[in-house]
């Protein structure tokens, strides 16, 4: 047989492989290369994990439903609370938005699949790998890592156990499957767009996810770099974080924060860019002030860059930095506040309609602003003295979190679930998930603000008498958010896996517009082999003209 004639058989191959659906069994998910398929198994990771990082906040909660010990050892308490926000931020909000990104983006921008297909599918499995080897420390002798999400020295190199050295490895393998997801995003949006789709039609979720991938490419590298330090000074004489040594541990927190100020916007500008899809869908009019969206999408991202100090104002920064800091936040709040207000804009005096989606997108916005006007509060210097490692503070990230990602997360999900299954789903199953989450997440972190203020610490498994009632309360409201979920777990399961509910139509939504909605329900295996003409671009997103 010549070469020849094997190259044409393996071309062969290829194209029956590539017109002609995926591969049968595990070997699919396993050498998928299929946008479509890295974007489920990314929300299917994300799916488990939001589970596991539940149980442990639920078991953070009833720790603290009263005085005393409840149920947990004040170092297993300590644990909890540690990979409760490790995992949400790396295993849950992350993989969630990068499934969606994998998803969207080629469908909506026209491309057939992501730039850098084999890249995708390793960027997805690092991530299963890291988290089995984070969740395996339990099993190691000195128990897991037991110093809080932001992992600070010298509790994260003196005096933690020795399992952190797996900790610092599964996190260097997160960094590098973001920084690898993020690479793939650029190309495929720079380089695979249809032809007619300029700049200023990119539909609002890729412009988010072009500025998120370029945030995470700039700061992730650092968070790399803080780990690396972290490791050199547990292991091999170094003191980069030891002041014994001649280092400095606020310098730790100077090289986290440049890294987790950003992440906080990494985590939430997609969802920005879901809620500019959803609002103008259920509203019946184009997204109000598309320009002033984008500009102020590329800004924040900018001003988030050189607010790290915020998170450090109580370490004794000097009175100019603090001032320059206090500034730069408080000027955050302009573009957020543009996006606020054309998103109101956009509903005002639409043709509204209440679906699940659009339900959790209005819920975003009512809790998202509540969290950014704390969020203010807390960038005042004088006043963050107050609040600074309080509940008021854990109250306020989750008000900026829980709706700024987790709502807008399970939003895409409600509103892109016929487009991915072709099936409906139960809308008064999605409605009670709706009003039992936001009911939830309200019952729980509101009170959070005024054990803050009265001097409740965070991260503490005891506490005085007096915060008693509140604590009962956010315990209460957190196993009606956290049991509020498997409604959510049973109608995504249903939607994918019965046929009890009605087909869905190819625009699913009347008053969608963009090119996901041209394409048939469920979304072909393949699509835009051949990229769509200037007609088709103008006609699936009159919004952008």
């Amino acid at each position: 047989m010549t070469d020849q004639h094997i190259a044409t058989q393996d071309n062969d191959h290829h194209d029956h492989d590539s017109h002609h659906g995926p591969a049968k069994g595990w070997r699919r998910w396993l050498f998928t290369t299929n946008h479509k398929d890295i974007g489920t198994l990314y929300l299917t990771l994300s799916f488990i994990l939001m589970f596991v990082a539940g149980t442990m906040a639920l078991l953070v909660r009833t720790e603290l439903f009263e005085p005393g010990k409840v149920l947990l050892n004040p170092e297993f308490f300590n644990q909890m609370t540690t990979f409760h926000g490790l995992i949400m931020v790396f295993g849950v909000i992350m993989p969630a938005m990068a499934g969606l990104a994998n998803w969207m983006i080629p469908m909506m921008i026209g491309a057939q699949d992501m730039a850098l297909p084999r890249l995708n599918n390793w960027s997805f499995w690092l991530l299963p790998f890291a988290f089995t080897m984070l969740m395996s420390t339990f099993l190691m002798s000195g128990n897991a890592p037991d110093f809080g999400w932001t992992f600070y020295a010298p509790l994260s190199t003196t005096y933690a156990p020795k399992s952190t050295d797996f900790f610092i490895f599964s996190v260097h393998l997160m960094g590098l499957s973001s920084i690898l997801a993020a690479l793939n995003i650029v190309v495929t949006i720079f380089n695979m767009r249809a032809p007619a789709m300029t700049w200023m039609k990119l539909p609002m979720f890729v412009w988010s996810w072009l500025v998120t991938a370029f945030l995470l490419l700039a700061v992730m590298p650092v968070l790399a770099g803080c780990v690396t330090m972290m490791l050199m000074d547990r292991h091999f004489g170094t003191s980069f974080f030891n002041a014994a040594g001649g280092g400095d541990p606020v310098l730790f927190q100077h090289v986290f924060w440049f890294f987790g100020h950003p992440e906080v916007y990494i985590l939430i500008l997609p969802g920005f860019g879901v809620i500019s899809s959803i609002i103008p869908t259920f509203s019946r009019k184009p997204l109000f002030g598309y320009h002033a969206m984008v500009y102020a999408t590329v800004i924040i991202a900018l001003l988030g860059l050189v607010v790290w100090v915020h998170h450090m104002f109580t370490t004794g920064a000097p009175m100019d930095a603090q001032l320059f800091f206090m500034y730069a936040t408080m000027l955050i709040s302009v573009p957020t506040g543009i996006k606020v207000f054309n998103w109101t804009a956009t509903i005002f005096k639409g043709s509204l309609s209440f679906e699940t989606p659009m339900l959790f997108a209005l819920g975003f916005l009512v809790m998202f602003t509540i969290g950014g006007l704390s969020g203010l509060m807390i960038s005042l210097v004088p006043s963050d003295y107050q609040y600074r490692d309080s509940y008021f503070i854990v109250a306020h990230f989750h008000y900026v979190l829980v709706s700024g990602s987790l709502f807008t997360i399970i939003a895409a999900v409600y509103y892109w679930l016929p487009k991915w299954t072709g099936r409906m789903y139960s809308e008064r199953l999605g409605q009670w998930h709706f009003w039992l989450t936001t009911i939830g997440m309200n019952v729980t972190f509101m009170p959070m603000h005024f054990l803050g203020l009265a001097g409740m610490p965070r991260r503490i498994p005891d506490y005085a008498l007096q915060f008693t009632d509140f604590n009962q309360i956010c315990t209460v409201g957190a196993f009606i958010f956290g049991f509020a979920q498997l409604i959510f777990l049973y109608i995504v399961v249903m939607s994918c896996f019965s046929k009890r509910f009605p087909a869905a139509t190819s625009q699913v939504w009347e008053g969608a517009h963009g090119l996901e909605w041209t394409i048939p329900s469920p979304a072909p295996y393949h699509t835009f082999e051949t990229p769509p003409d200037l007609a088709t671009v103008n006609a699936a997103a009159p919004q952008l003209e």
